[in-house]
């Protein structure tokens, strides 16, 4: 099932010999890194095995919000707020980001007791989100045909295109003297004297004293080559986008059935709001445990089955020599096949509340792997076990709003600047050290 289309970035030949930093993976948070990097003088490499955003960075919903996220993540997206909103002058290039506002609905006064709990979060920060009554919602949304109890409106968030953002930060981040090489695997690290001293590509190699994994759902992968424990699994999330349409929402807008966002072209991407499939595989049950707190939290937005995913887990190979071809090069891009059955109910849903939606034309469906941690908040750390190894993974479904702002943190951890925001949240070791991890709602 072919994903969505994305502006192509046509990647460097020369394989640059030496550079100070190598960033694996091109997708919104590893670019968003090199063009941080480059802008500080710092020589960098950027290394995808298949094309720039083509994997979740182009497949997510195009949401660029700081409402109801975990709170551990709101200083880190207020941060990435502030730079969406210069985004296109920074890159010289359109990202289609604009502050539309998101709408989160209530559908019970549990719900409005705990989103009006959940504002306070935002307070330190200056920024606008407020309670509507049934009235306000239904004056801003005169033609919605459904009730709600309430909901939850900041009108700073916004939207961006997913299948022009990350491409648009590449390009900017080349200008500013970063190598970008698509097709081009890290089959791995080499290290001297106990710290990082380059990567092997299947290109070649790159002399480089830091590496910054930015690998999404392939991150696990990865860290267990070198026996780094990463707990990571997958979410399947399906999207349906629709040729232009009169008369919908300009703001985004969740409900438990539906979730949709106004498109640049007119259009709109729509989504469950609330399901999601996760397909069972070797490593839900090594880390059945730990995610097990996360689980109960929402075991009812999630449908269990056991596909074929779990034969081509088992059988990917965990080591490799780094002289023989990577499981990265035996699969460039992750495109799975949607659960059509989701997103088609989700359009129904949407056009019973929003009439307009009936005459909607499905374009495309396309589906996602979205990499999640047992916390649901990301990794965005230095590894102590490898001097010189960074990573930043483990999104959870909330990366591509924050990406600018996770390069921005990532990148003064490498060069060792005071860090925009405390990182202490986003640490690898948080996962060894006995901390409890687990999701925090904000309610």
């Amino acid at each position: 099932m072919p994903g969505p289309f994305v502006t192509p970035v046509h990647g460097d030949l020369d394989l640059p010999e030496k550079v100070d930093v190598v960033v694996i993976g091109g997708g919104i948070v590893g670019v968003s890194t090199a063009l941080e990097l480059a802008e500080r003088g710092v020589s960098v490499a950027l290394c995808e095995k298949g094309g720039i955003g083509q994997e979740q960075s182009s497949r997510n919903w195009g949401w660029v919000r700081i409402s109801r996220r975990d709170p551990r993540e709101v200083p880190l997206m207020a941060e990435a707020l502030r730079l969406w909103k210069d985004i296109d002058r920074r890159t010289g290039r359109a990202t289609g980001y604009t502050r539309s506002g998101i709408v989160f609905t209530c559908e019970s006064d549990k719900d409005v007791e705990n989103y009006t709990r959940w504002i306070r979060h935002l307070e330190p920060w200056q920024i606008e989100s407020r309670m509507l009554s049934p009235d306000e919602f239904k004056a801003m949304f005169p033609e919605a045909q459904f009730n709600v109890k309430g909901a939850l409106y900041t009108p700073g968030d916004g939207r961006a295109e997913p299948q022009i953002a990350a491409p648009a930060i590449a390009e900017a981040a080349r200008d500013r003297g970063a190598a970008i090489l698509t097709e081009c695997a890290v089959r791995g690290i080499e290290t001297s004297g106990g710290r990082v001293s380059g990567v092997v590509t299947e290109r070649g190699r790159i002399a480089c004293s830091s590496v910054v994994l930015a690998g999404g759902a392939w991150s696990n992968l990865f860290c267990g080559l070198y026996g780094l424990d990463l707990p990571q699994l997958t979410v399947l999330a399906s999207v349906l986008r629709t040729k232009p349409l009169q008369g919908g929402p300009d703001q985004a807008i969740w409900a438990k059935d539906f979730a949709c966002r106004k498109r640049k072209d007119g259009g709109y991407t729509i989504a469950c709001g609330h399901e999601n499939v996760v397909d069972i595989v070797p490593n839900s049950f090594r880390y059945a445990r730990r995610f097990l707190p996360a689980l109960r939290e929402d075991w009812n937005s999630l449908n269990f089955r056991l596909s074929s995913r779990f034969l081509e887990e088992a059988r990917t190979p965990k080591k490799w020599s780094l002289d023989e071809a990577s499981p990265f090069e035996y699969c460039r891009v992750l495109d799975p096949k949607p659960e059509k059955r989701m997103t088609d109910k989700a359009l129904l849903e949407l056009s019973r509340a929003f009439p307009a939606f009936a005459k909607a034309e499905v374009d495309q469906h396309w589906g996602g792997r979205i990499d999640v941690t047992p916390d649901a908040i990301p990794v965005i750390s230095a590894v102590d076990d490898i001097p010189g190894f960074h990573v930043a993974t483990g999104f959870s479904g909330h990366g591509f709003g924050i990406g600018p702002g996770a390069g921005r943190l990532m990148a003064d951890i490498v060069t060792n600047r005071t860090p925009v925001v405390d990182p202490h949240e986003f640490r690898f070791s948080r996962f060894t050290d006995g901390s409890t991890v687990r999701p925090d709602s904000g309610f």
